[in-house]
């Protein structure tokens, strides 16, 4: 299936139902009150994680989605039926954005979560409610709410421990060959990986972290060449980056500069990303000497000013490959645990009085206090004692 990891989608919640002006009419009930019910609650709509799901591709071709509308009320105090709540079912580590806000509204990281993305509206209320001590016939009503309407820019971000960064050709996609089971694209031409790849890399029995492999990037990334940087979203969640360098690049160019044009551009996307923990890997060392490619790793780490661990290793023949494995797992087993981009709430939600139930109440309490003793209720009202 092809992977499609954005979406941009519209959710509408369930209106609420509208009160009813009812009155009891039973045979032998002569002085029977109201008895209006109120609506129903509006449907909400809600984002729920699948780990049989990994791509958006559905939300492409549907893009409309709505919950049902709550009932109206009914005579004898009849409430009406809540609207059917909607559950859209998305893939693991899916974000979900407002696009008029940009406010990230559900971050759902693991199988399960369930996060309300759109209220429903709250349900009008019948003419019961508006019944009073000197109001014993009350006509009024209310409608019911409306439900919120969201437009959602639905993003896929691959759930990985260790992400790879480098030019095409760098020699990402055999790594991750040579440490997992996964079986990437593998050729002698730029852009052979054009979708992110995921492996399993196991240490142990039972420790294991997973590495994610995107399409490489190339000067100009940020400004749409190649295949721009869209891709880089899927390092966001990732707790390290392996930056691989090649050390005889096909195409003649200098390490030092491919090195440098990783660097700008992660920086041009995202500081977060770009201050991320960050390894430099040195591939491809088995084409040369090992005095040249020494000398080729000295002039980059001088170059860069660094002076933090590197690795030279060769990705095809695994040489110098387990003692990174082993160094990465060391380093994940010290880090926190990761935490979600946005806590999920508490979806309970008790029914309050929004502004318009709460002003029609307070008109009708505003009426009962300007009553007096005649009103068009008490027209033809037949008197039973008089002193």
């Amino acid at each position: 299936m092809k992977f499609v990891d954005e979406a941009i989608i519209r959710v509408d919640a369930g209106d609420g139902g509208n009160g009813t002006v009812s009155f009891r009419r039973e045979k032998y009930v002569p002085k029977g009150g109201p008895d209006g019910g109120d609506g129903g609650d509006g449907g909400d709509v809600y984002l729920l994680a699948d780990e049989n799901l990994n791509t958006l591709i559905d939300y492409q071709f549907e893009r409309f989605h709505a919950a049902g509308r709550g009932e109206n009320g009914r005579g004898g105090n009849c409430t009406g039926k809540r609207g059917d709540d909607l559950v859209l079912n998305v893939p693991v580590g899916t974000r979900a954005v407002d696009e008029d806000t940009g406010e990230v509204i559900a971050d759902l990281t693991q199988h399960g979560m369930k996060v309300m993305v759109a209220k429903g509206g709250f349900h009008g209320l019948g003419n019961t409610r508006f019944k009073s001590s000197v109001n014993r016939a009350p006509r009024q009503k209310t409608m019911g709410t409306k439900g919120e309407v969201r437009q959602l820019r639905l993003e896929l971000l691959l759930l990985a421990d260790v992400g790879m960064l480098g030019l095409p050709n760098a020699g990402k996609s055999t790594f991750i060959r040579a440490v997992s089971a996964a079986k990437p694209k593998v050729a002698d031409y730029p852009f052979t990986t054009l979708v992110p790849s995921l492996g399993v890399v196991r240490v142990a029995a039972d420790k294991s972290f997973v590495v994610a492999d995107i399409p490489g990037l190339i000067e100009g990334a940020a400004d749409g060449a190649g295949l721009g940087i869209r891709f880089l979203k899927h390092l966001e969640r990732c707790r390290v980056l392996l930056h691989m360098i090649d050390l005889m690049p096909v195409d003649g160019t200098d390490p030092v500069d491919n090195a440098f044009t990783i660097i700008d551009e992660l920086n041009q996307y995202s500081e977060k990303l770009a201050d991320k923990p960050r390894w430099l890997v040195f591939n491809k060392v088995d084409l040369m000497p090992e005095e040249q490619a020494q000398e080729q790793i000295d002039r980059v780490l001088e170059a860069l000013a660094w002076d933090d661990k590197y690795y030279a290793i060769s990705a095809i023949n695994k040489a110098n490959v387990q003692p990174l494995i082993y160094d990465l797992m060391g380093f994940i087993d010290t880090l926190p645990a990761p935490t979600p981009e946005v806590e999920p709430e508490d979806e309970t939600v008790a029914f309050k009085w929004d502004d318009y139930h709460e002003k029609k109440l307070n008109q009708s309490d505003d009426d009962d206090d300007d009553w007096d003793d005649w009103d068009e209720d008490d027209y033809d009202v037949e008197i039973i004692y008089k002193p």
